[in-house]
C-alpha cells in the first residue's frame, strides 16, 4: 500500500512530484536503467559510473575559464591583494622556514623524483597501464602549465617581499597544479591496489592533506595570488580526472575485450613479490 508522500496528487504527473529537479532526476533515473540493461553485474555499473571523472573534468574546465576570465578583466584583484597584504602582517620566521621546506616537496625535482620512484614501482608489478597513466598525466600536466602561464603571462605579487624564487609567471600556479595532479594520481593509483577501504581513504585523504600544505606554503610566501592557487587547483583536477577515467574506461572495455588487462592490473595477493 502507498505511502501518502508516495502518492501523486490528483492531476499530477509522477515527474512533476519530484520539483524542480525533476529534470536531472528524470535522466538520472533512465541512465541506471540503460545501464542495468546492459552491464552484465554489479562491478561493470560501479565501473561505469566512475567515468563520471570524465564529467568533473569538464566541470573544472568550465571553472577555470571562468576564473580566468575574472583575473583578465581585473576584479580579483581587490580580493588578492587583500589577502596578500593579510599574509604580508603575519609573517614569523619559524612558519617562514617550515613553508619553505613544504613548497620544496612541489618543485620540479622532488615531483619527478615521486613519479620516477612510483612509475618504476607499478610497472615491476605488472601495473604498466597504471605506470603509464602516471607518466601520461605528469608530462601532460607540464604542458599544459607551461602554456597556459605563456598565455596569462600574470606578474607575480609584489606585496612583500619573497620567501622563496620564483621565475615564471603567476597564472596559473604550478605547484598547486602538479602537486594535484602527482600526489592526487598517485595516491588515486595507490587506492586502486588497496583492499582495505580504511587504508584507501587515508591514502586519499594524506594526499589532499599536503596538496592544501602546498598551497598555503605559495601564498605564505609570497609567490602567488590566491586565484593562481585555486585557479592551478582547479586545472589540476580537470587533467587528473581526465586521466584517471581514462583507465578506468580501459578496464570496463577490458572486461570483455582484454582480460588480460584486468590481470595485470588487479590487486597483488598478500606476500607476493615483483619478480613472482
Amino acid at each position: 500500500m502507498a505511502t501518502p508522500i508516495d502518492t501523486p496528487r490528483p492531476g499530477r504527473s509522477p515527474s512533476h512530484t519530484r520539483g524542480r529537479l525533476r529534470l536531472l532526476w528524470d535522466v538520472m533515473f533512465r541512465a541506471l536503467r540503460l545501464i542495468a540493461k546492459h552491464a552484465n553485474n554489479v562491478y561493470t555499473v560501479f565501473g561505469i559510473f566512475l567515468l563520471s571523472g570524465a564529467a568533473l573534468a569538464v566541470a573544472c574546465t568550465w571553472a577555470f575559464s571562468e576564473i580566468a576570465l575574472h583575473v583578465r578583466a581585473g576584479r580579483t584583484q581587490a580580493f588578492d591583494d587583500a589577502v596578500m597584504h593579510w599574509i604580508g602582517v603575519h609573517q614569523y620566521p619559524a612558519l617562514q622556514t617550515a613553508m619553505l621546506e613544504v613548497t620544496s616537496l612541489g618543485t620540479g625535482v622532488v615531483v619527478a623524483m615521486i613519479v620516477l620512484v612510483a612509475g618504476m614501482f607499478l610497472w615491476l608489478n605488472t601495473h604498466r597501464y597504471s605506470a603509464i597513466l602516471l607518466f601520461v598525466a605528469t608530462g601532460g600536466g607540464i604542458v599544459l602549465d607551461n602554456l597556459l602561464k605563456a598565455g596569462f603571462n600574470r606578474a607575480r605579487p609584489r606585496i612583500f617581499e619573497w620567501g622563496t624564487y620564483a621565475a615564471s609567471s603567476s597564472f596559473p600556479s604550478g605547484h598547486a597544479m602538479s602537486s594535484v595532479i602527482v600526489y592526487g594520481t598517485v595516491a588515486y593509483l595507490a587506492a586502486r591496489l588497496q583492499r582495505n577501504v580504511a587504508s584507501r581513504v587515508a591514502t586519499l585523504a594524506l594526499a589532499g592533506f599536503m596538496i592544501v600544505l602546498i598551497c598555503a606554503s605559495r601564498l605564505y610566501l609570497g609567490v602567488h595570488f590566491p586565484s593562481d592557487v585555486l585557479a592551478g587547483v582547479i586545472v589540476g583536477l580537470a587533467w587528473a580526472g581526465f586521466c584517471m577515467a581514462m583507465l578506468e574506461a580501459t578496464q570496463i572495455y577490458a572486461k570483455r575485450n582484454a582480460p588480460q588487462v584486468l590481470k595485470v592490473e588487479a590487486p597483488a595477493p598478500p606476500g607476493a613479490s615483483p619478480s613472482s
